[in-house]
């Protein structure tokens, strides 16, 4: 088994003692914001069972929000909404979001693990490949984020049902894809996202043809 804790042993042992992991959800989704979540845990910090996100049953991940809400020094998180992903990019957005959720807690790390990105911040940082699967710190931020931003696809899917959203997070799955042919775009869709884009480039161009045809 990993040892989750050897990014973390190392600075401590440096004397570095608060260690934020920060890492992102939502580059893929079509719809909605991307969330980062900065986290300091405790030192020497234990939880069972903990690790990246994308491992974990919907049920551990709330277990473990609410836990690691009770348990951490500081949390932070950073929401960059679709607009700004449709106008600066998702790799930028998601650096945005990981600024902001730095700047969010109330008490700030002296040293950073982040999953793959590199910041331009005024923190000490070591960028870790997979780091939600290697650093228990960077686990726990990827978390919080990933329960953030499903609460709020779960919100919106009370708006628009018809997309599916409390299923497939706004994913390009099946359903999502045929709701969007069917139903159209909403405003949380993402622009410049390719079937998005494609669709609303579809419509336009026949609206064209049936102006032409008048």
């Amino acid at each position: 088994m990993e040892d989750l804790y050897s990014f973390e042993r190392e600075l401590i042992e440096k004397g570095i003692t608060l260690i934020g992991g920060i890492d992102e959800v939502g580059r893929g989704p079509l719809v909605g914001a991307v969330v980062a979540s900065c986290v300091i845990l405790p030192l020497n910090y234990k939880l069972d069972g903990l690790t990246d996100s994308k491992k974990l049953s919907e049920k551990k991940r709330e277990k473990f929000y609410d836990i690691l809400l009770h348990d951490a020094i500081s949390i932070g998180i950073g929401i960059i909404d679709e607009k700004t992903i449709d106008k600066v990019n998702i790799y930028e957005a998601t650096k945005l979001a990981m600024i902001d959720a730095v700047k969010n807690m109330k008490i700030k790390p002296d040293y950073i693990l982040i999953d793959a990105m590199k910041l331009d911040i005024d923190i000490p940082s070591t960028s870790i490949i997979k780091g939600d699967a290697k650093s228990l710190s960077i686990a726990a931020a990827s978390v919080i984020a990933k329960v953030t931003r499903d609460r709020m696809m779960i919100e919106l899917d009370k708006k628009y049902p018809m997309y599916d959203f409390k299923h497939n997070k706004g994913y390009p799955t099946k359903k999502h894809l045929e709701a969007i042919n069917k139903y159209g775009v909403i405003d949380e869709h993402r622009r410049s996202y390719s079937p998005v884009y494609e669709y609303l480039e579809r419509i336009e161009n026949e609206r064209k043809v049936n102006k032409i045809t008048k």
